[in-house]
């Protein structure tokens, strides 16, 4: 399998139903919906519903269709929590992915509402799944939502988010480092491949090994990320780097050193695949997307 070519295939179809499933640009009140579509436009990996696909697959699932209106609320969600992340208060960041960020196009106003707007229609599109057309029960659909509305509540994506603002400026020792990386980025990546599964028809002991795979990917994805804030090239990263320095965040190289923080990487990759040893091949991209990771360049 070319990881590669597998990333662009499943990337082309979560972008077209990202837009299908969204109100028009034009739609009344414009403004809204117009920064709404100029923020997910901005493009990006689309890494977290591919991962809820991917996940499915790998414990049985048939076919991706049915899953897509999950894969799309997820980027959603993933790109509400961007939008507010580049806030003046929050990170203050002007661009994103190469463009300028959404309160720098639209005013810090719109863009929190266009945030608000995409986290609120992540929940309206997840109930898709089970209404009459709908291809899964009720019963696993609220189970579904309740995962998600933890995942990224003030026990998982915010709660690191306060942390993080709490601790810029100030000493961080590894554990609160942890915390936050796990909870704000690495809460959304584990409750995408969780609840993919559950689509998919894992069972108990896959769930347990697909959890324990989604902590050493996010835990992969954080470090690497460090290290193209210190090491990357902006041009592609489409941000400039050095911003965790700047900010004076604490950082797995900052904290570990570069040799360990690399290493560590590398442990995460070789303990993946030790977890995913009683899968098919059918989870080839899940094994495969840990080594992407580590190469990415942006």
């Amino acid at each position: 399998m070319n990881i590669d070519e597998y990333l662009q295939q499943r990337a082309s179809i979560v972008e077209e139903a990202l837009f299908r499933f969204l109100p028009e640009a034009t739609a009344f009140p414009p403004v809204i919906h117009e920064a709404m579509h100029y923020s997910l436009s901005a493009g990006g990996k689309r890494l977290r519903p591919i991962l809820a696909l991917a996940a499915g697959e790998a414990v049985g699932a048939q076919q991706y269709e049915p899953m897509l209106p999950l894969a799309c609320a997820l980027e959603y969600i993933h790109t509400y929590s961007l939008i507010h992340d580049d806030l003046p208060a929050m990170d203050d960041d002007d661009f994103r992915r190469g463009k300028p960020s959404c309160h720098k196009v639209f005013g810090e106003g719109i863009a929190i509402l266009a945030g608000d707007a995409l986290l609120t229609y992540s929940f309206e599109l997840l109930t898709k799944l089970a209404v009459p057309e709908g291809a899964y029960p009720e019963s696993l659909v609220i189970q579904i939502i309740q995962q998600i509305s933890t995942a990224i509540g003030t026990g998982g994506l915010i709660g690191g988010q306060v942390v993080d603002l709490q601790s810029e400026g100030r000493p961080v020792d590894l554990p609160t480092l942890e915390y936050i990386h796990r909870h704000k980025t690495g809460a959304l990546f584990k409750t995408s491949i969780l609840t993919g599964a559950l689509l998919g028809g894992a069972s108990s002991p896959q769930l347990e090994a697909l959890g324990r795979y989604a902590d050493l990917l996010g835990l992969a994805f954080q470090i690497t990320d460090d290290i193209l804030d210190i090491e990357g090239d902006a041009s592609l990263l489409g941000k400039p780097t050095g911003s965790d320095a700047k900010k004076q965040k604490a950082t797995y190289p900052s904290l570990l050193g570069m040799e360990e923080a690399r290493r560590t990487v590398e442990q995460c990759i070789s303990e993946s695949l030790d977890v995913l040893r009683g899968f098919s091949e059918k989870a080839d991209p899940l094994r495969l997307l840990m080594t992407y990771i580590r190469n990415r360049n942006r």
